[in-house]
């Protein structure tokens, strides 16, 4: 399945009230892994953003004044998520945005995006993992040991790379095999991939093997002699014992 994790960056919201995109970041999954194909652009939207929403951005009026506006990269973004499933973090904000930057175009079929993508929603699956807790994206990142240590702003392009790595923890736990300190090297994507696998010398040192000592035997056959009395059944210990004993 091919998946593109989406996010955008705003003049402020509600988009009722005629606040625009500012900047589109999308990076694409198939299979669950990382392509390295991505979609990114800031974007003129020909009025101010909110004071509000600049201090969680970062993205200024100053630094919009030469970017292209969204009908110059329409295309190009379509023909990016077509027949995609789109996984965003709080699905309606992005879609609501996007809806009507094409809408203000006259291209009311883009518009629809979920006539041409599907729609996971990261924040409802979160809310449903995890009732009454925080499931903002860095609430997530913590409760999942994802890395966000560069977020000191909101950016778009950085938090669709940071929920990819999310999604692929909540969905699917570890998404590699590699061990710490193996000399791993990696991928194209900067994921860890396993080397060779190392062989122990066999001049090592035996590992130890202590057997209990007939005392701590004793202790063990009363100890299980107490919890048979109390349950009224044989200790499932002794039941996996059984067999060796017939045997």
């Amino acid at each position: 399945m091919r998946s593109v994790v989406l996010d955008t960056e705003t003049t402020g919201m509600p988009v009722a009230d005629g606040h625009r995109i500012i900047e589109i970041g999308c990076v694409e999954l198939i299979g669950r892994r990382l392509t390295g194909r991505h979609f990114h652009v800031y974007l003129q939207p020909d009025r101010e953003s909110d004071e509000g929403a600049i201090a969680v951005h970062g993205i200024t009026d100053e630094f919009l004044k030469d970017k292209p506006r969204f009908k110059e990269v329409a295309d190009e973004f379509f023909e990016f998520i077509k027949g995609a499933q789109l996984i965003i973090h709080n699905a309606a904000f992005d879609i609501g945005f996007i809806a009507n930057e094409f809408n203000l175009l006259g291209q009311g079929d883009r518009a629809e995006v979920s006539d041409y993508c599907s729609i996971l929603d990261t924040l409802m699956m979160a809310r449903e993992r995890h009732p009454g807790q925080r499931n903002n994206l860095d609430a997530l990142c913590k409760r999942y040991g994802v890395d966000n240590s560069g977020r000191d702003l909101h950016g778009a392009l950085l938090d669709a790379e940071i929920l990819a790595d999310v999604y692929l923890t909540m969905t699917g736990g570890q998404t590699n095999l590699s061990l710490a300190g193996d000399g791993s090297e990696g991928d194209s994507n900067g994921r860890q991939q396993p080397s060779a696998i190392r062989r122990l010398p066999a001049e090592r040192a035996r590992t130890r093997v202590i057997q209990a000592t007939d005392a701590e035997l004793a202790e063990h056959a009363a100890r299980l002699a107490i919890i048979e009395k109390s349950a009224g059944a044989l200790p499932l210990w002794l039941q996996m014992e059984q067999p060796k004993i017939e045997a």
